[in-house]
């Protein structure tokens, strides 16, 4: 099937984000929000990109004095921020919109079996590649730079994330790759994901793609063997010290009574104990752990990733989230292919711990504390760059949102305009390594309709398989 053209030279040509790379970029005349301490938050406040990175920030006045050549991107008092990061997505679930489920769920395994595997087993690389379009372009309009995806296509392994690599050059959205491996399909389609994530982790862990790592990707205890977690402890060799897995652990409750039955130890017990857990691995929504368990990941200095609107819409249950915070566990915040709107991510975190604590005070300095602080640290992690800042080294992130404050916006005050004012549909201009992928509300460079129209011939057609 032939793919679409998605360039629209009229839009915004390459040699024009070749030109904005090359030089120098002064993005100013706004309410800069810095997220960093030393630069804290700056009135008419400008930052000054050269290349992928941001290499000054103050006084807009001032910084267009010294620089007058630099091409200026006006924010006319509204706010300026560091791009949003998420922590864990899944891009392939685009295609799932719509999808009938032939018989209601009534358990998190059954929502498994009868929607998530049936639609990656019937995906197809021009699937990977569509459904991934798709979401990035909804990662730009609403601000959100950086994620950390977790992809599965059973039917189509090799080569799958190679096509989500395609659609990242063409979004510019920084994504970090990791191919679901698992037990459920056989050994043969097993050892295939475990060759595609030994193959982008050896391409990408050199740094030399500016916007693309990979982790070694893992599904569940569930439905990984005792051998199959040695296959893969073993397969990352040398890498092991620096990249890590990404992997779900007690998500749903069905998971830890697995791996009890089974195994005789809880989730991340046994994980613990068969080297997956460490700095460089991403253990995603651990809501059934227990006080153990959580010391566990503290001590191993595992990055944990909470989901709100997931564990909520699949009745899995609430992470103790406060808990794991003041154990000290790196916790930050996803969306798990729910959303690309971490503004929205943020509002259903506050809302959510405030109802299961029963005390509206809950969670007020956690919730920034995870969509901030912590997501910039696994970022970091995963990435090696300062990202989710607007400091002097930082790579070139930046969004500008269609936001007047209405009181006095301050550091104290700042978390309270981003949580009730801000939403990713106000995201006017989105700047991603330096280069400008959205400005003035309008993609440059893609032809969002033309890609819709592709990916709903191509969900018309997975849909018929399935």
């Amino acid at each position: 099937m032939e793919r679409v053209a998605y360039l629209k030279s009229t839009d915004c040509p390459q040699s024009d984000n070749e030109r904005i790379g090359d030089h120098m970029l002064l993005v100013g005349n706004g309410l800069l929000v810095s997220m960093d301490e030393k630069v804290g938050i700056i009135e008419q406040g400008a930052l000054l990109i050269n290349g992928d990175t941001i290499v000054e920030v103050g006084d807009t006045k001032k910084l267009k004095e010294v620089y007058p050549d630099a091409q200026f991107i006006d924010a006319t008092g509204r706010l300026i921020l560091p791009g949003m990061i998420n922590s864990h997505m899944h891009l392939y679930s685009t295609f799932a919109r719509g999808l009938a489920i032939p018989r209601p769920p009534r358990t998190f395994v059954q929502i498994l079996e009868r929607l998530w595997w049936r639609l990656d087993k019937g995906l197809l690389l021009e699937d990977v590649y569509y459904s991934a379009l798709v979401f990035l372009i909804d990662c730009v309009k609403n601000g959100t730079t950086t994620i950390i995806d977790h992809h599965a296509s059973p039917g189509a392994v090799s080569g799958s994330l190679g096509k989500i690599v395609e659609a990242v050059e063409a979004t510019g959205v920084r994504t970090a790759l990791a191919y679901e491996v698992s037990d459920r399909d056989g050994v043969v389609i097993r050892d295939a994901g475990i060759n595609e994530n030994m193959e982008a982790i050896a391409r990408y862990a050199s740094g030399e793609h500016l916007l693309v790592r990979a982790l070694f990707g893992l599904h569940a205890s569930l439905t990984l063997n005792d051998e199959t977690l040695d296959i893969c402890r073993n397969a990352l060799g040398d890498y092991g010290e620096k990249v890590g897995f990404h992997i779900h652990v007690a998500e749903g409750i069905e998971d830890v009574n697995d791996s009890l039955t089974r195994y005789g130890k809880r989730v991340v017990e046994r994980l613990a104990d068969k080297g997956i857990l460490g700095p460089s691995t991403i253990a995603v929504h651990c809501v059934h752990v227990d006080d153990r368990e959580i010391k566990i990941l503290a001590e191993t200095g595992t990055m944990v990733v909470h989901n709100p609107e997931s564990n909520m819409g699949n009745a899995v249950g609430v992470a103790p989230v406060l808990r794991m915070l003041q154990e000290g566990v790196l916790l930050g915040l996803g969306t798990d292919g729910y959303t690309t709107d971490m503004f929205e991510s943020i509002k259903v975190t506050n809302i959510l711990h405030k109802l299961d604590q029963k005390d509206p005070s809950a969670a007020w300095a956690e919730v920034p504390q995870m969509a901030f602080a912590n997501n910039r640290e696994i970022a970091r992690r995963v990435f090696g760059r300062d990202l989710g800042v607007l400091r002097p080294g930082a790579a070139a992130d930046v969004i500008i949102v269609d936001y007047y404050p209405p009181t006095p916006l301050t550091v104290e005050t700042a978390y309270s305009h981003l949580l009730f004012g801000v939403s990713g549909g106000r995201v006017d201009t989105t700047i991603i390594n330096g280069s400008v992928r959205m400005l003035e509300r309008k993609l440059q460079g893609i032809d969002e309709a033309a890609i819709c129209v592709k990916a709903k011939d191509l969900a018309a057609h997975l849909w018929s398989r399935i």
